[in-house]
């Protein structure tokens, strides 16, 4: 069934591994750690691949390396592969299942921490690996398999990821009054764009509001928290979600609910790749016990 695979040599565990580091890290430097013999290991063993293959797996793009079509299909079945037998000895060693899971700062510090802390009640003996990654990254992981599950607000993916719906948020806009006395000059500056806003670019692409193309934000930041923070000096605007409110000066800003603000309603979600579940029978549990606890309103 599988001669001609093993009819000639070139073919191995090392040089799979060293082809899914390599597209993983972009770079032989990097997947070597910076270590001489190493990287002289990986270029051989790669090249030792496209023999065996007879196709290009990687090409340079200036000092690093990119996979090719073939390369990173061939990346994507040696990940599968090598993550069920990593999987099959943890399961034959009883040793903890460890998952990795990627969402935004502000998810991570709002829901996920606390949720997580619960079920370490009721699901105990799972390592967990929580890593800063949104929107189109962790849905390029998950496809990937070095993410286990991820939290987006995208309402599909490609397949075969698979979502669950977990809550519902909306946006408010909170001004600062030393900058606008009345909701209507705050709202005629925001439509003239006058209205200096600080904006979460990581986790609220601006076009998720139909803002014009050439609308500038005064300040760019990376995620909600970091927007609040900015808002508390009350020199700039902010939009947070509703489950986010400015602290305990919220007197000191107005906050906004627009027609436009009001029709727009988000949704976090959890999104995995089934092909996971196939690799590791717990996760299936795991995902289930994410979903209860995630959806399930915290205080």
């Amino acid at each position: 069934m599988f001669q001609c695979l093993f009819a000639e040599s070139g073919l191995s565990l090392d040089r799979l591994r060293a082809l899914v580091e390599v597209g993983a890290c972009g770079s032989i430097v990097r997947a070597a750690e910076g270590d001489p013999i190493r990287q002289s290991q990986y270029s051989r063993q790669l090249k030792e691949l496209e023999d065996f293959f007879q196709v290009a797996l990687a090409e340079r793009r200036g000092k690093g390396v990119q996979l090719t079509v073939p390369g990173r299909e061939l990346a994507r079945i040696s990940r599968f592969f090598l993550l069920g037998l990593a999987n099959f000895q943890r399961g034959c060693l009883a040793e903890q299942q460890t998952y990795r899971i990627g969402a935004g700062a502000t998810f991570t510090a709002t829901f996920l921490l606390p949720a997580l802390a619960e079920m370490d009640k009721k699901v105990p003996g799972v390592k967990l690996a929580l890593e800063a990654v949104t929107g189109t990254e962790v849905e390029r992981r998950l496809h990937e398999l070095t993410l286990d599950f991820g939290i987006v607000t995208q309402c599909t993916l490609s397949r075969p990821l698979q979502l669950k719906e977990l809550r519902p948020w909306r946006l408010q806009l909170w001004v600062p009054r030393a900058l606008f006395k009345s909701e209507r000059q705050a709202v005629r500056a925001l439509a003239e764009r006058r209205l200096p806003l600080v904006w979460p670019g990581a986790e609220l692409p601006l076009d998720a509001l139909g803002f014009p193309a050439d609308y500038e934000p005064a300040m760019v930041c990376n995620n909600f928290l970091e927007a609040r923070a900015v808002l508390a000096g009350q020199t700039f605007a902010a939009f947070l979600p509703d489950f986010l409110e400015p602290g305990e000066r919220s007197g000191v800003f107005l906050k906004l609910q627009t027609p436009e603000l009001q029709a727009l309603t988000f949704y976090h979600r959890l999104a995995w790749n089934p092909r996971l579940l196939r690799l590791n029978l717990h996760a299936a549990r795991y995902r289930d016990a994410l979903i209860a606890a995630l959806g399930r309103e915290l205080p």
